[in-house]
């Protein structure tokens, strides 16, 4: 059996990034350090820069998207690069043309990268083996498997904020069991070293496997905030559940919602995150959600520039920075 990482080429430089599990630390960490060069970009005047001129990259968004969709069109053209938005809706694809004759068609055309979000968990992991050798693929999101460049702007937001990560508790909150960012965010949370990572939320909604995967398990909220640095709050992935895993929504706040009142119980400099977009009155409280531990919208201003750096990375236009010191 083959056993080489399908992200890595034959150099063991990053090719495709279609999941956290399997990266070591140091590739993480030169990507938060990319991203944090490229914060800059969007304060110039002209904001972009050469590295992927001339190269052409598609967005093959098979599941309804804006947020990410738009940050991953713009690191692109901040880039430099030409950039393709399939309507999967009016595509070949919805005319019957299977997902490889699609790709097949695109690489003919020479485009060099492909951003694909699709329902089903290992669609990016398809089109990948399948790509040609001068493509590179970017997983934006697939089934409940993983959403890892989520991930990465998420731990971009934690180190701007909190400096290192080998001392903070992290809580996910919530809809565990239907996420994909929560996993790739345990994936990420665990390779960079953090302390302790704690998942919370209703029975019904953490998977049963959750303890393989080295966090602890809570199912009361109180319990689960104290001394916490970074609160992780997910959305209810009402479209991906197949039957009753909650008793109301009002139910759910009460228990799990995060209002000001059990925000108290975490650690006074706790920072709150949420990948969006957020249900107000559900998932968390809007005195919560604008209040000033909130760093929700800078989660979304750090999304363009860590996707600048996965792509410059993915397409060998990034080279690596001197190593920082690990903790």
């Amino acid at each position: 059996m083959d056993k080489r990482n399908l992200q890595l080429d034959d150099n063991g430089q990053l090719r495709h990034f279609l999941t956290i599990e399997g990266l070591k630390r140091q590739l993480l960490i030169d990507i938060l350090d990319a991203a944090e060069s490229f914060s800059s970009v969007t304060e110039q005047t002209v904001k972009k820069v050469p590295l992927l001129r001339g190269k052409t990259i598609v967005n093959l968004f098979f599941e309804a998207s804006t947020r990410t969709r738009t940050t991953f069109e713009l690191a692109a053209k901040r880039l430099s690069a030409d950039v393709l938005n399939i309507n999967i809706n009016a595509s070949a694809t919805s005319k019957g043309e299977t997902l490889l004759d699609t790709q097949r068609n695109l690489e003919a055309m020479h485009c060099d990268m492909f951003v694909v979000r699709h329902a089903v968990s290992g669609a990016a992991h398809f089109i990948a083996r399948h790509a040609a050798a001068h493509v590179s693929v970017i997983n934006a999101g697939d089934g409940r498997h993983a959403h890892p460049t989520q991930a990465m702007l998420d731990m971009f937001t934690i180190r701007h904020h909190k400096g290192d990560f080998h001392r903070l508790r992290v809580a996910i909150v919530g809809d565990i069991l239907h996420s994909r960012v929560a996993r790739s965010q345990i994936h990420a949370l665990s390779t960079l070293g953090v302390e302790e990572i704690r998942v919370i939320g209703p029975k019904t909604l953490i998977p049963p496997e959750a303890h393989t995967l080295g966090v602890h398990v809570h199912h009361d909220l109180r319990a689960g905030l104290r001394d916490i640095d970074v609160v992780i709050m997910l959305r209810l992935q009402h479209e991906r559940m197949l039957g009753a895993f909650l008793p109301s929504e009002h139910e759910y706040f009460q228990l799990y919602g995060l209002t000001e009142a059990k925000l108290e119980l975490a650690k006074p400099d706790a920072i709150i995150m949420h990948p969006g977009p957020i249900n107000r009155g559900v998932e968390i409280d809007s005195a919560v959600a604008d209040g000033p531990q909130s760093v929700i919208l800078n989660q979304v201003a750090h999304g363009t520039a860590v996707r600048m750096a996965i792509m410059a990375k993915a397409m060998q236009r990034l080279p690596s920075p001197p190593a920082r010191e690990l903790h």
